[in-house]
């Protein structure tokens, strides 16, 4: 479902996104809404599972929140407590099986969990369970949780989340669901974005804030690293089930897979890629006509580098909202048209002109090679490109979709080398100081709380050798 015949999976894609509520008679329409603000972060398929009480309802599909549900069965979704999920798969395969929220039945009841992460543990947990008769369903990390859960002699839900939660490592924001309550985790170093708020007397959950001021609802806080929430009959309960950790939030969220409205640690994501624009324009300034970015997650930074350098930014690149997200193209010439399907040079701002190109990260640097193409194409006497994220050297393990090491061209070739492969005529990066300082969060904390590993290669977590041997490849 995602569009990678066209850009060649030569971007960075999220897992998904998580949503939840309890309390609100209308906790599926507002789920609905919720995933709708969060579809950025996964469009292969979406999920929501609501409790009565008594028994679940669950709607799940392939395809965008808007093509997985309409009025007629989001009203089969009946109660004031409901989970729901949006998926781009990092592991296991697509399809309705690995669709989320995950429904289960064990010996206490139903069960409905949703994840955004990736477990670095999870091949060799799955191994152990499938070894002592456990069967799964799915091929998602998500299921390895789930037996985790049913397979713990502990003697209630919150003992037995914690036990789980003990045995995994990786990221993890996390909805668990009963028919009569509702847990919510948060890996030890915070990896992946959760945060809370309130809605009347209800209380919600998100990947991003984005969904909370959708639905009219008021943010609270964060979920803190290795916190635990647990909504039940005796009412509301916040611990730990694991030792505090090194915070280690990913950068990338702030410099390209939140939605610019979302603040990400407190920290609102475009004014952070605007300080991105401006730092990048000191570290590597140039001369040009015009300034434009890449759309749409680098809109931000690019008017950033307008402001600090004075040049003028302009739409030199406009993104056609309406091309299917699918796209066969049986040769390389059609290929190449379907980049322009997608993505159009405007003319009249580049031709004759000196262009600065802001984009947030090159993967396999194919995309940035027709893009240049492209605005050469429309007469534009220069292309400067310039970069608001560090070169990508590493793959990351955590649930961004990266491809191996060896076809991340910034692990095999020099800046210059990069250059030359994309067809630029100037080529810069952020530096990883300067993009932590552009997103601005206090200093204390290594790497100021953030995951920079897919730049620097050191890992805030263990990784599993098979996971190394699977990046490196070759």
């Amino acid at each position: 479902m995602r569009d990678e015949s066209i850009f060649d999976l030569d971007e960075l894609n999220e897992e998904c996104g998580v949503f939840g509520i309890i309390g609100h008679a209308d906790a599926a329409q507002l789920t609905y809404y919720g995933l709708h603000a969060l579809q950025h972060r996964g469009q292969e398929s979406a999920g929501i599972v609501t409790t009565d009480g008594t028994k679940f309802s669950v709607g799940r599909g392939t395809g965008l929140v808007t093509e997985v549900f309409n009025n007629n069965n989001i009203k089969q979704l009946h109660g004031a407590t409901g989970i729901g999920h949006v998926r781009y798969s990092t592991t296991g395969g697509t399809g309705l099986a690995n669709a989320q929220p995950l429904v289960f039945n064990y010996a206490k009841g139903e069960l409905a969990i949703a994840t955004n992460g990736n477990l670095v543990n999870a091949k060799k947990l799955r191994r152990e369970l499938e070894e002592s008769g456990s069967i799964f369903q799915t091929t998602t990390d998500t299921e390895v949780i789930a037996h985790l859960i049913a397979r713990s002699a502990a003697p209630n839900l919150e003992s037995a989340v914690k036990e789980a939660l003990n045995c995994v490592v990786g990221a993890y924001a996390l909805l668990i669901m009963t028919n009569d309550s509702l847990i919510v985790a948060q890996d030890p170093h915070g990896l992946r974005p959760l945060s809370m708020a309130k809605m009347g007397e209800a209380t919600v959950f998100s990947s991003e804030t984005c969904a909370f001021d959708v639905i009219g609802a008021e943010f609270v806080r964060d979920i803190e690293p290795g916190e635990m929430l647990i909504f039940d009959a005796s009412g509301i309960r916040t611990t730990t089930f694991a030792p505090k950790a090194e915070r280690a939030i990913c950068s990338f969220e702030h410099v390209y897979f939140a939605r610019p409205d979302s603040n990400v640690g407190g920290i609102n994501v475009h004014a952070a890629r605007k300080r991105m624009g401006r730092i990048l324009a000191e570290e590597a300034p140039v001369e040009a006509d015009v300034v434009t970015g890449v759309p749409d997650s680098s809109i931000s930074a690019a008017i950033g580098f307008a402001e600090a350098t004075g040049i003028p930014y302009e739409l030199g690149l406009i993104k056609n909202r309406y091309v299917g997200r699918t796209f066969i193209q049986p040769s390389q010439e059609l290929r190449e048209q379907g980049v322009k399907m997608k993505l159009s040079a405007v003319r009249g701002v580049v031709s004759g002109k000196r262009v600065v190109m802001v984009d947030d990260s090159i993967v396999r640097g194919t995309t940035s090679r027709r893009i240049i193409n492209m605005l050469r194409e429309a007469g534009a006497t220069e292309v400067h490109v310039r970069i608001s994220s560090p070169p990508v050297k590493n793959p990351c393990f955590y649930g961004i979709d990266t491809p191996d090491r060896d076809q991340l061209i910034a692990a095999n070739k020099t800046v210059e080398e990069i250059r030359q492969e994309i067809g630029a005529d100037t080529l810069s990066f952020i530096s990883v100081e300067g993009m932590l300082n552009a997103i601005g969060r206090p200093p204390g904390e290594r790497n100021r709380g953030h995951c920079i590993a897919c730049f620097t290669g050191a890992y805030p977590t263990v990784i599993e050798d098979e996971l190394v041997l699977e990046g490196a490849k070759k």
